[in-house]
């Protein structure tokens, strides 16, 4: 008979209290068995839900049904269960401790932060701040008297200078380089919570006030650079090299909606202690099941590691050498929730599904070149009900509706073809690889991603998850999209990632519409 090992849990009861949980008789078989065990440890009463993190949906919380998803080391959150018809869930932790109500939605945990470091991307209506007083109560006055006789309301130079003010610092918490499209949708939310500051002569009454916020946000970050601001600071002609000191030469903005370009570094921090913190993380990246510390790390030194990828440029090698954790699928996950505030691998699969049914029916409805390029694809995807091969060839038509190369991306190999494939991806920019049986209904032996001749990735779990990584490693490592993909990665960004959707290219834009 086997003998049981013993296994440890990390147990979350709030925000302040985590406790680590040692089971001597490994993880209990049913659920019942391990609440049990977590009420008898933690000391707490009544009925409860427990949480843990899915690795498929980027280490998000999901509730907890069967104990065959736990492993050793793993993460639990306990969650109490309420009942309006009784005296409620009263949740008990030892006699010196306050019961805590707790919320479904907190993080596990949360990056090391400073204030420049934002939580969110562009909004979708701009909320417009809070003025001043005097400011909020002229504005309401004027308010009142245009919704009665049209009359616009005539501001002092210091009630125009709070309102500008207050709104380039409220643009600033999302981006520090907003589009002419972002400054046009600031003036008309303006306009449409204080319409008595619509101006005339204008086509819209609000012209005037995007060009002042224009000014203003130059202004803005000058003042901003003159205190350190990392995300402008690397703009500055003090930190280019000579021959590149000009202000419009090689400018370092955020190029995709990238909500944490350069974030400053964490209060309480210092470079030469995150510097240590990278150290020890090549030697925790050997260690076996070590996933929490690794991730607490990277939080840490995220940084660090934005300032280095930014502003040095390095090569794939040196950059694996220096980083290595980052080459990890959860590692590409964190980093593109730090950048873009947007969960990669749960949406980008989700929003493939999603559009899976119309996408295919657009694609069919094409004739000519299209009909003929995914006649093959579509005969592999009418013969199998596998859902990983069903995304696999929806990315394929997609990048053939889109006019672009499947080679170009995707570069399939047979299994005798091991050797020259290898030959081969050592001369290719940026790829996913796959190398399969021929028989296309049989799972692939092997996917991976090559980047700048440097497989970083194997053993994915399939052709879709090798192209969110992709996508993931290009904002993680501070690339552009190879010219010959560049809609395939527009519509991926734009379309299933809805990250600066504003920004679509004409072709993006026409399947956009159709979806």
């Amino acid at each position: 008979m086997a003998v049981k090992r013993p296994a440890k849990l990390r147990v979350i009861l709030n925000p302040d209290d985590t406790r680590k949980l040692i089971l001597l008789d490994g993880i209990p078989q049913t659920m019942e068995q391990l609440m049990d065990e977590v009420r008898k440890v933690c000391g707490l009463n009544g009925n409860l839900r427990l949480q843990y993190q899915d690795r498929d949906f980027g280490d998000a919380l999901m509730n907890l049904t069967s104990t065959a998803e736990l492993e050793d080391l793993a993460t639990v959150k306990v969650i109490p269960i309420t009942d309006d018809c009784s005296q409620g869930f009263n949740l008990t932790v030892f006699d010196d401790l306050v019961s805590t109500p707790l919320d479904d939605t907190v993080l596990l945990s949360t990056p090391s932060s400073s204030v420049s470091t934002r939580t969110q991307m562009w909004p979708r209506e701009f909320p417009v701040p809070t003025f001043s007083y005097d400011t909020e109560l002229q504005l309401e006055k004027g308010n009142a008297v245009y919704r009665s006789n049209m009359t616009r309301l005539t501001l002092s130079s210091k009630t125009k200078s709070d309102v500008l003010e207050k709104v380039a610092e409220e643009i600033f918490k999302y981006k520090a380089y907003p589009t002419d499209a972002d400054f046009s949708d600031v003036a008309e939310a303006l306009l449409k919570k204080h319409p008595c500051l619509s101006e005339s002569g204008s086509y819209n009454g609000c012209y005037g006030w995007k060009q002042r916020l224009k000014t203003k946000m130059g202004n803005y970050r000058t003042q901003l650079k003159g205190i350190e601001c990392s995300e402008l600071l690397v703009n500055s002609l003090k930190s280019k090299a000579p021959e590149d000191a000009l202000p419009a030469k090689k400018v370092k903005r955020p190029k995709r909606g990238e909500a944490n370009h350069i974030p400053d570094i964490p209060t309480g921090e210092t470079p030469d202690k995150l510097e240590n913190e990278r150290l020890s993380l090549l030697s925790e990246v050997k260690k076996r099941n070590n996933r929490a510390v690794i991730k607490d790390k990277m939080d840490k030194t995220f940084s660090l590691q934005r300032q280095e990828i930014v502003e040095k440029q390095s090569g794939m090698e040196e950059l694996k050498g220096r980083w290595p954790a980052l080459f990890t699928m959860d590692e590409i996950n964190a980093e593109f929730m730090r950048i873009t505030t947007v969960p990669l691998q749960p949406l980008f699969l989700a929003s493939l599904d999603k559009h899976h049914s119309k996408l295919i029916e657009i694609i069919k409805n094409k004739g000519g070149v299209v009909r003929e390029k995914t006649r093959n694809i579509l005969k592999v995807l009418d013969q199998s009900l596998e859902v990983d091969l069903k995304r696999e060839c929806l990315l394929k038509c997609l990048i053939v509706y889109l006019g672009e190369d499947v080679d170009k991306l995707i570069k399939e190999y047979l299994v005798v073809q091991k050797d020259e494939a290898e030959t081969e991806l050592e001369r290719c920019t940026m790829a996913v690889f796959v190398i399969r049986e021929e028989d296309p209904l049989q799972p692939p032996h092997d996917i991976g991603i090559v980047i700048e001749g440097v497989e970083v990735l194997d053993e994915l779990p399939s052709v879709a998850h090798a192209c969110a990584m992709l996508l993931g490693l290009i904002y993680a490592l501070n690339m552009s999209y190879p010219s010959e993909l560049k809609h395939t990665f527009d519509a991926l960004q734009n379309i299933f990632m809805e990250i600066e959707p504003k920004k679509m290219t004409r072709r993006v834009c026409s399947l956009s519409v159709k979806l």
